[in-house]
């Protein structure tokens, strides 16, 4: 069973989006130090709690252009999913459009993605 399965639409609908971003970010920080190939079924099972996260925020989400969004986000963390794409770049990516969808979210960039430049 995955960590998150018997989390509920109702409360996960009681934290605010920043700290949804947030702690689906924090599942994806958790899945960049998995990305060798022999860390690949950990890998696994990170994606697959960012999918339930993310399936989660988009249900509770009332606004339809940032369910849109999120929905064209989790297709790229589908694809890193069954893709076995072990490189960390595709990863990466995906993980800093995550913390630009919210301005508290985007405040973490430089702590967790140290490479990234940050625009005003």
């Amino acid at each position: 069973m995955s960590q998150h399965a018997s989390l509920s639409p109702e409360r996960w609908s009681a934290f605010t989006l920043d700290q949804q971003i947030l702690m689906i970010g924090n599942e994806m920080n958790r899945a960049a130090r998995l990305l060798r190939p022999e860390d690949r079924p950990s890998l696994v099972l990170c994606y697959e709690r960012v999918l339930r996260l993310v399936d989660l925020t988009i249900e509770v989400q009332r606004a339809s252009g940032l369910r849109r969004e999120l929905l064209r986000w989790r297709d790229v963390i589908a694809e890193l999913y069954v893709g076995g794409e072990h490189g960390g770049d595709g990863h990466a990516a995906a993980f800093r459009a995550l913390l630009r969808f919210t301005p508290e979210a985007s405040r973490q960039i430089p702590f967790v993605c140290p490479n990234e430049v940050q625009t005003r």
